[in-house]
């Protein structure tokens, strides 16, 4: 294995991540927003407040993204198995 190999190896392993980790992030994102908005509107400035909306938001994202994930994740073990067997 050589410098573009490896290079090659962790570019996959990133875009991979930020493909997988992309739903629940992106929901995370929203309800946040959506908690920030409503916190300005209303001037309740508790700290607190983001958290568990965030936390719930994030579990049905996943649950239901799970599929998605998995695939994501199992495809690139698969090529990372593949590049492996031919000896990269």
């Amino acid at each position: 294995m050589n410098e573009a190999d490896a290079l090659d190896l962790v570019r996959q392993t990133i875009w991979t991540v930020i493909v997988a980790s992309g739903p629940a992030i992106v929901a995370a994102m929203l309800v946040g927003i959506t908690i920030s908005l409503l916190q300005a509107l209303t001037q309740v400035q508790e700290i607190t407040l983001t958290f568990i909306p965030k936390i719930v938001a994030i579990l049905l994202t996943a649950s239901l993204a799970a599929p998605f994930m998995g695939a994501t994740i199992y495809t690139f073990a698969e090529q990372i198995y593949a590049r492996i067997e031919q000896g990269f």
